[in-house]
């Protein structure tokens, strides 16, 4: 910030120190209090005492983004084109646009990187410090931010700010921008009407929050979802949702409120869809256990494919204590999984659904088999031929796969 902007809000501060204000409770305020001092540092630059200011509105945007907003990283969150924004020192600010990667010209202090992290903190209740140099939270508009101090880091503070597109609600608008072909949209629909237990697989940045979203926007309105997550990342509109997340220990180690509680927790809410935003650990045990019961659910998970998503979800389980193993994780993943759709990001930063497979609910050894419905052949995403075999919940909603997938309509 430049020598004139930091003054004009310096002076903003002073003001709203002495008469005792409270911005929350009057956005408007800061505004006016701006436009003022503004107005006044350009009469004393007429009179030369100080240097003029070449845009008195850009000017004062930016004091105010500092006073109300996020500084110098308010306007990238106000640009939709952003997908993510990370500092990983006060001078290396990047950002990412249409998946891929740019470091911008912006040099903040030290002071300031804490002051922004601090107010993005404010309202979430969460906390950084050398107790616990890891946050995760959620910003005003629904953003993620992840935080990591000293001495974990070598040493400045490492931010990282994960926008969640607004634009991309639904699955037609998957389909019509590409990252989704026509029938397995068709399909995907079938598969959610029907009620089917489907796992959205994919790696960092490969879509699967966007498709979650667009999976659960097809759930009949007349159907309650519980979701479940570490931070809140889904936004489902106006419907019958209650959406529940995770929270940090306290300064003396209680109060953690883990998604195994949650997921517990969520059963006894009458759901008739439970989401887990994502599946890392131990949690996948009381997910298996949740479908197990009859209840539909869907979540997303990391993997590298669609198959490798079943070996992980297969492994997770047995981090939650020596009693549990391969005997009843697999075939509770086999006969609990309807669906494994991937995720991917090609090097272009297009996004797309490339593979989907149906466990047959048999295991092989230690191995879940499935069939391979949709599959990605010579750079085309194409229907293999196959149908899942477990075909009685598409039944019973009066839904049928091989219409879906043959005819490619929603």
């Amino acid at each position: 910030m430049s020598s004139a902007l930091s003054q004009i809000t310096e002076r903003v501060r002073e003001r709203i120190r002495s008469e005792g204000v409270d911005l929350d409770r009057d956005p408007g305020l800061a505004a006016r209090y701006v436009d003022h001092e503004v107005a006044l540092y350009s009469e004393r630059a007429l009179g030369g005492s100080v240097p003029m200011l070449g845009d008195e509105a850009g000017a004062a945007r930016r004091v105010l983004d500092a006073l109300t907003g996020f500084g110098a990283l308010q306007p990238l969150l106000d640009d939709p084109s952003v997908e993510e924004i990370w500092i990983n020192a006060p001078d290396a600010v990047f950002i990412a646009r249409g998946g891929r990667s740019s470091r911008l010209p912006i040099a903040l202090s030290e002071g300031e990187v804490r002051d922004l992290v601090e107010r993005m903190l404010r309202g979430s209740g969460r906390r950084v410090d050398l107790s616990s140099p890891f946050v995760d939270a959620s910003l005003p508009d629904g953003s993620r931010l992840h935080v990591v101090i000293p001495d974990v880091t070598a040493r400045h503070w490492a931010v990282n700010i994960r926008k969640f597109s607004r634009a991309v609600r639904t699955l037609s608008q998957l389909r019509e921008n590409g990252s989704v072909t026509d029938s397995t949209a068709a399909f995907l629909r079938a598969c959610v009407l029907s009620g089917q237990n489907i796992l959205v697989s994919g790696a960092t940045q490969a879509g699967k929050t966007t498709l979650l979203g667009a999976l659960l926007d097809l759930v009949p309105s007349d159907q309650r979802i519980i979701t479940v997550e570490d931070t809140f990342e889904l936004a489902l509109g106006q419907r019958d949702v209650v959406a529940m997340q995770g929270r940090q220990p306290s300064l003396e180690g209680a109060g953690e409120i883990s998604l195994r509680r949650l997921i517990k927790e969520a059963l006894r809410m009458r759901p008739d869809r439970i989401v887990v935003g994502e599946v890392r650990e131990a949690e996948a045990l009381d997910l298996l256990i949740a479908l197990n019961s009859g209840v539909p659910g869907l979540c997303s998970i990391h993997a590298n494919s669609a198959r490798d998503a079943l070996v992980k979800l297969a492994t997770l389980p047995l981090l939650a204590g020596r009693n549990i193993d391969a005997s009843f994780v697999l075939p509770t993943i086999a006969h609990t999984v309807d669906i494994v759709v991937h995720c991917e990001r090609l090097a272009n930063g297009q996004r797309r659904v490339a593979q989907v497979i149906a466990p047959t609910g048999a295991v092989s050894g230690a191995v879940v088999e499935a069939d391979v419905i949709v599959d990605t052949r010579a750079g085309r995403v194409e229907w293999t031929g196959s149908v899942p075999q477990r075909r009685t919940k598409f039944a019973a909603a009066g839904q049928d796969p091989l219409t879906a997938l043959g005819r490619g309509q929603l």
